[in-house]
């Protein structure tokens, strides 16, 4: 690092008051720049149960109430500006202003996503497929027009410090997000299937929950990520990541540093992310995902897949992905 750089990112929510994976991925990710030496601010855009200023892990964060109000505002001073979702358009826009550059954090493969993050000077995918996709979607014409493709371009998986979440585990069959896509209607089916094992039912941060009855599941309240290890992952022996829709799968990895095997549904981000730890049935095929749920709960077959995991687990080690978004973060602004 030549210099100490003012990172400036505007975002609509952050932990601990929202805890999807996005928000977890971005703080992951500003606080390799807080270590590295940099100034990281976060502006909120949206009312959190948080007024005022906060910090986290170094990174300070000005809630809506008292965040900058303005692209000038927000820009000023800075080095480098950043969002990733529906908030990409207004720090492109803050940058062209200010003559610095801009940084999208690109979560899914939607068309939108790809839309605003076009000729931004650095984008970051959170995997190599949504690269690939990207790539390709670029190269085309979309909507009747092209898109100019990002200046510079890397992969981030959604970083995962093993350290945080590794815990002895426990005997539930987890789901977090109770919401449609994630698999919530097969959540309640399979725990009725399996009447004397117990369930894990986390709500999510948000989509719609699907929160029914039955004596064997628990139904925990949203958990902010700092507390996942203790509540969620040490009572959790399989989890379920049933999503529709999945770019990444970060509570795969969580659950991979804890020893815990998941049964997934095969996106090309579960797929990616697991690789060949990962028990992959189709969501729609409840009979095979008992089948494998069943067979995972017996104690020879649970530790053989617990090992995999772990070694999934070292394997996305996001030291070196990490050092070189720091890398490239530092180079956009040279």
């Amino acid at each position: 690092m030549s210099r100490r750089l003012r990172v400036v990112a505007r975002l609509h929510a952050y932990p601990p008051c929202h805890n999807a994976g996005a928000e977890w991925m971005t703080h992951s990710m500003l606080r390799a720049l807080v270590v590295r030496g940099h100034d990281v601010r976060v502006h909120l855009f949206r009312s959190s149960r948080i007024h005022g200023r906060y910090e986290l892990d170094g990174v300070q964060v000005w809630s809506a109430h008292v965040a900058s109000r303005t692209p000038g505002a927000l820009a000023a001073g800075a080095d480098v500006v950043l969002s990733h979702l529906e908030g990409v358009p207004y720090v492109k826009e803050a940058a062209a202003r200010a003559g610095i550059p801009a940084v999208a954090i690109c979560h899914n493969t939607h068309d939108q996503s790809f839309e605003e993050a076009s000729g931004a000077d650095l984008a970051v995918y959170n995997s190599q497929w949504m690269r690939e996709y990207a790539e390709k979607w670029y190269a085309s014409e979309v909507h009747g027009r092209a898109h100019p493709a990002p200046v510079r371009s890397l992969v981030v998986r959604p970083p995962v410090h093993a350290a945080d979440y590794a815990v002895e585990p426990g005997d539930a069959v987890t789901l977090i997000n109770l919401n449609e896509n994630k698999g919530g209607h097969q959540f309640w089916e399979l725990a009725r299937r399996l009447p004397e094992q117990p369930f894990l039912g986390v709500r999510g941060s948000y989509g719609e929950q699907i929160v029914e009855r039955a004596d064997n599941v628990t139904v925990l309240p949203h958990v902010p990520g700092s507390s996942m290890r203790e509540r969620v992952y040490a009572r959790t022996r399989v989890l379920l990541a049933l999503s529709e829709y999945e770019s990444w799968g970060r509570v795969a990895a969580e659950a991979a540093a804890c020893g815990i095997p998941t049964i997934a549904h095969p996106t090309p981000g579960l797929t990616e992310c697991l690789g060949e730890a990962g028990v992959f049935v189709d969501r729609d095929d409840l009979d095979g995902i008992e089948a494998a749920l069943r067979r995972l709960l017996k104690p020879r077959a649970w530790a053989t897949a617990s090992r995999r995991a772990r070694a999934r687990s070292r394997q996305l080690d996001p030291a070196d992905e990490l050092d070189a978004w720091c890398e490239a973060v530092e180079g956009v602004a040279r």
